[in-house]
């Protein structure tokens, strides 16, 4: 099965919306296969957005993304990348659709309670960035035959 990497971000910790985001991942039949508490700081923040660093908001981004602890976690599934991106929304959650996280949830570009990795290669880096191998799970669930058809299990 695919692996993403998902934050949840201090706008979701503050708001006390980590349950609600979590059930929704889970409802959907996603494994959570890692998760943790963790601070962040400027230095990993300029390598996770090393594509960002130079633009005029990135010190709003670092004051945003370290004023609490975020939860990171590796979720896994069918197609895990694409579900969890088309579950999480618009990144400015002003345009996100109703149903979606950012949607549901959010008001803000910035302030939008979920990073989702945008493709399997960056899945693959971003969670090797945030967990160690040990810190990864492989279990099975009871709910698999219930989720997927047999010919949809990899």
């Amino acid at each position: 099965m695919e692996q993403t990497f998902v934050i949840l971000k201090p706008s979701t910790i503050s708001r006390s919306l980590v349950g609600d985001v979590i059930e929704r991942y889970q409802r959907k039949g996603l494994k959570i296969a890692g998760i943790k508490m963790m601070q962040l700081g400027e230095e990993i923040l300029r390598e996770h957005y090393a594509h960002l660093v130079d633009r005029p908001f990135f010190p709003l981004l670092v004051k945003s993304m370290t004023a609490t602890p975020v939860i990171v976690m590796v979720l896994e599934g069918k197609d895990a990348v694409a579900v969890v991106r088309a579950m999480t929304g618009a990144t400015n959650a002003r345009n996100a659709v109703p149903g979606t996280i950012r949607g549901d949830f959010g008001m803000s570009g910035q302030e939008n309670l979920v990073h989702a990795s945008d493709s399997v290669e960056n899945a693959k880096i971003e969670i090797n960035r945030f967990f160690r191998p040990e810190e990864i799970f492989n279990y099975g669930l009871v709910t698999v035959p219930a989720i997927y058809s047999p010919d949809e299990m990899d």
